[in-house]
């Protein structure tokens, strides 16, 4: 990805959009400006943008496709933290696959109307943000397809408009889904990585992780890819997702591959047991572990990127087991001291996971930081990896695009 200007002068921020079935639908990125007074560059922010959600390629000659249908989201939401930003970006020509936030203050000024009328007849979606202090104007009334209500009532601060559909804000719990959508919100705004996860067959998941802990240790052994392939033929559920996984275009594999055998040949076992990796985190379809397996595949690609192209190839690889390991306690309700008594991780990922300490800890300190979305975190964050701000903003632009392809 280009290092372009714009990825210099902004902080990022990130979190996921979570429809009823618990779901990442779509992505919302936070925007502030760096310093707070840098001069707005719209059409620099929104190439940014596009370069992870570009507009979909048009079918047959005919116009490109419109936004996800999945409840009518684009699958990024865009939020700036600056009134001179969103209202540059007001003025700007919008992707179809992005939504834009826009805050109370700005939706109720005269000034921005014709803007807001303007992005709605190209086919934006618009969401509405905070309490009005009066009755939006008739005219924009359908411009807003959502609103972002704050607190567990998903119905608080709807006099903003009478067609807008409610997207609960501040979400961090699996709790604080179950009271959103039971009172009427269509999606859920946040990380529900807090509190209890019950997972509905911890059975199934504790018996991947046996396979998956001993594919790692023969890998590690340099065994025959027979006997490897001996112990996925007990389990063709793995097996079939190995196939269907490493087809992904994250992978960047020349062919497609049909058998276990050649995925090994194409990947190699380094490669191989990074596929593991993420195997182990996403094999089960529980929706529980749906948000826990979203932000553990992308810390995974954010901690990738922020070590850099030209790191050896095995910091790589420990940085991004470490990431996509970081949740793997919250899984499967074991410490990490216990679960690594079953898998083989390297020295310096457990001493991330385990003591908060080592290589690899700054750097998903930095992953953590861009999760909650705190500009003065990131800020600190990134001093403590001794990254400037466009390098992590280019290293968190390709993780998602990596993650992306994967979903």
């Amino acid at each position: 990805m280009h290092l372009s200007p714009v990825l210099g002068q902004i902080v990022l921020g990130y979190s996921p959009v979570m429809d009823r079935g618990r779901a990442p639908v779509a992505t919302r990125l936070t925007v502030f400006p760096e310093p707070r007074d840098a001069e707005p560059d719209a059409r620099g922010l929104l190439a940014a943008v596009k370069s992870v959600w570009p507009e979909p390629a048009a079918e047959r000659g005919g116009p490109a496709a419109g936004p996800s249908p999945r409840g009518g989201m684009a699958p990024v939401l865009l939020n700036i933290a600056s009134e001179p930003w969103l209202r540059a970006v007001l003025g700007a020509q919008l992707s179809s696959q992005v939504m834009l936030e826009v805050p109370a203050f700005m939706a109720m000024a005269a000034a921005n109307e014709e803007a807001l009328r303007a992005l709605h007849r190209s086919g934006n979606v618009l969401v509405f943000k905070g309490r009005p202090v009066s009755e939006l104007p008739a005219s924009l009334d359908p411009c807003f397809r959502f609103a972002l209500v704050d607190g567990d009532d998903p119905q608080a601060g709807f006099d903003a408009g009478r067609t807008a559909q409610p997207i609960r804000a501040g979400t961090r719990a699996m709790s604080d889904l179950d009271s959103a959508f039971a009172r009427g919100a269509v999606a859920a705004l946040g990380w529900p990585l807090e509190g209890e996860i019950v997972v509905a067959d911890a059975e199934a998941r504790h018996a991947d992780l046996a396979v998956v802990a001993e594919l790692i240790r023969r890998i590690d052994a340099e065994e025959p890819v027979p006997r490897l392939e001996a112990v996925l033929r007990r389990e063709p559920r793995l097996a079939f997702l190995l196939v269907r996984q490493v087809n992904a275009a994250a992978f960047g594999l020349p062919m497609e591959v049909s058998s276990f055998r050649d995925a090994i040949m194409l990947l190699g076992y380094r490669r191989l047991r990074r596929w593991l990796a993420l195997l182990l985190v996403s094999a089960q379809g529980d929706p529980a572990t749906k948000p826990l397996v979203f932000a553990a595949v992308r810390r995974g690609f954010v901690l990738e990127e922020l070590a850099g192209a030209d790191a050896d190839p095995e910091l790589r690889g420990d940085m991004f087991i470490c990431g996509v390991f970081s949740l793997l306690d919250r899984l499967f309700g074991r410490s990490f001291s216990d679960l690594f008594g079953d898998l083989a991780v390297a020295e310096r990922v457990k001493q991330a996971l385990i003591e908060g300490a080592g290589p690899c800890m700054p750097c998903l300190a930095l992953a953590m930081a861009l999760e909650r979305g705190a500009r003065s975190d990131v800020l600190e964050a990134a001093g403590r990896c001794g990254l400037g701000l466009g390098e992590v903003n280019a290293a968190l632009l390709r993780a998602l695009a990596a993650a992306r392809s994967l979903d």
